[in-house]
């Protein structure tokens, strides 16, 4: 195996299974974050770059984001809600989309009636906002363990062109 298809081949798995990983923990709703994990090798004459992108939620959604008022679901993040650093809206927006999307409607208690979209996703927003998202490792788990195999992988690689390149040179 060359280093380049070592490489390929450590993209390729890494995007499969985070792609799988969201699929089994239900976190692929719209496949926007599904459909934006790729990977791009680039091959030079002296050098290999391997570069692997996704959508910018996808980091919240690997590490977890801590509560204002509870970390437990997510206590090793290092996101927070309410240290003002996010972007404004991105949990508002995302909230009532989803609500919409999964028609989902809560009844008031005392009328039995069902509460608006937006009284729904102020209450499940506000919920999130104080207890925090819970930690997937999605991409975290197969980016690990992709890793630990890619060593022998990579001096297996290396090992066999080095040796038909001194093969090559033998010959010359």
């Amino acid at each position: 195996m060359s280093v380049k298809n070592a490489l390929d081949a450590f993209g390729k798995s890494i995007v499969k299974q985070s792609r799988t990983n969201l699929t089994k923990k239900k976190k692929n709703d719209t496949k926007g974050l599904y459909n934006s994990l790729s990977y791009d090798l680039s091959v030079s004459k002296n050098s290999f770059s391997l570069s692997i992108s996704m959508d910018e939620h996808g980091k919240f959604i690997d590490k977890g984001v801590k509560g204002v008022s509870s970390s437990a679901k997510a206590p090793n993040s290092p996101y927070k809600f309410g240290t003002g650093t996010g972007k404004k809206g991105g949990l508002t927006n995302g909230i009532d989309g989803w609500v919409r999307r999964k028609r989902i409607q809560f009844k008031d208690k005392k009328t039995g009636k069902f509460m608006s979209y937006k009284s729904t996703a102020f209450l499940i927003r506000n919920s999130i906002w104080n207890k925090g998202i819970e930690t997937t490792n999605f991409f975290t788990k197969p980016f690990e363990t992709a890793f630990n195999r890619l060593p022998d992988d990579l001096i297996n690689a290396f090992s066999l062109e080095v040796d038909d390149l001194f093969n090559f040179t033998t010959k010359q």
